[in-house]
């Protein structure tokens, strides 16, 4: 029976499955993997089954190699350096499709509450400062019938802006990286003319080499005043620092956050801004999801075991 490490436990009903076709070992930590690790693994193992963050890095691909592939548990795998990866000889996957709803979900959860400022109302009521309704607190911005922006018009981004169009009537403009024809939304020439028409920007994009910082201080400069920025996609494809100096200076009207440049940090400046929603990066956080995507990184893994072509290589 082939190896498979499980670099940190996955739902029960999937770590069952998967000792039905490995000999597995799973890490008895919620840590991601260092380099030292993730070196170790690639020697000992025949099959690595890695998470948000585990360090393989080119340098972990210098050593002895025993490992035929990498079937990462997500979509995102700005973690692994693909490129040496293959050209150590490993297959790399994902898990695309498992974790549209959910994350477009999370979209829109970050979309309402930066808007009608509900972070803000919940801290107030719990900390007994509420005095009761009146007719100008807390208002917010009404988000039916605005527009949103959507940077990168995925999978992911396409369920933001049905969400987006059908349920609370907004227009839908975009930028992608290539022409794409999406029913109802407008694809515009740039990232900063999609932040000068929206009144909500969504990030969307998948976390690469040209999409880091692509909200930069141009972009939030494009923005307008009220304007909310939600990110749903990886940390780096916002410049923290300039987003910070944005908020700071009434720049734009607030953020939604669910992912950071530097995870776990979460810098001071925008944990102490009420204007700005921070949720823990529960993009995909259901089970029933996390449970698809096991068992889609598991098809992925018992593939790259018997040397077949896997459902989802990168």
């Amino acid at each position: 029976m082939k190896t498979l490490l499980v670099s940190r436990a996955l739902p029960e009903i999937i770590m069952q499955a998967l000792a039905d076709h490995f000999d597995v070992t799973c890490r008895d930590t919620t840590q991601p993997m260092d380099l030292s690790e993730c070196r170790d693994a690639l020697a000992g193992y025949d099959v690595i089954l890695p998470t948000l963050g585990d360090a393989f890095t080119a340098e972990a691909f210098t050593g002895e190699i025993r490992a035929s592939g990498l079937a990462n548990f997500g979509v995102g795998y700005n973690h692994i350096d693909v490129d040496a990866a293959r050209a150590a000889g490993l297959v790399v996957t994902n898990t695309p499709g498992a974790v549209t709803d959910a994350t477009a979900d999370t979209a829109m959860t970050l979309i309402l509450m930066t808007a009608r400022r509900a972070g803000e109302g919940e801290r107030m009521v719990r900390a007994g400062d509420w005095r009761g309704w009146h007719p100008v607190q807390m208002l917010g911005l009404h988000v039916s019938g605005k527009t949103v922006g959507i940077i990168g018009m995925g999978r992911i981004g396409q369920a933001i802006a049905r969400r987006c169009a059908a349920g609370f009537g907004m227009k839908v403009v975009f930028w992608n990286r290539s022409p794409k024809s999406v029913d109802g939304a407008e694809q515009l020439g740039s990232v900063a003319e999609v932040c000068a028409a929206a009144d909500v920007v969504v990030t969307a994009v998948a976390a690469t080499a040209e999409t880091r910082h692509i909200i930069g201080a141009a972009a939030l400069a494009a923005m307008r005043p009220h304007g909310i920025l939600v990110n749903i996609a990886r940390g780096d494809v916002v410049d923290e620092a300039a987003l910070i100096a944005a908020l700071e200076e009434g720049q734009i009207g607030g953020a939604g956050l669910d992912v950071y440049e530097r995870e776990p940090e979460v810098p001071a400046a925008l944990r102490a801004m009420e204007n700005v929603t921070l949720l823990p990066h529960l993009g995909t956080a259901a089970l029933e999801v996390r449970e698809d995507m096991g068992r889609m990184a598991m098809e992925n893994a018992v593939a790259i075991a018997d040397g077949r072509e896997p459902p989802n290589p990168v």
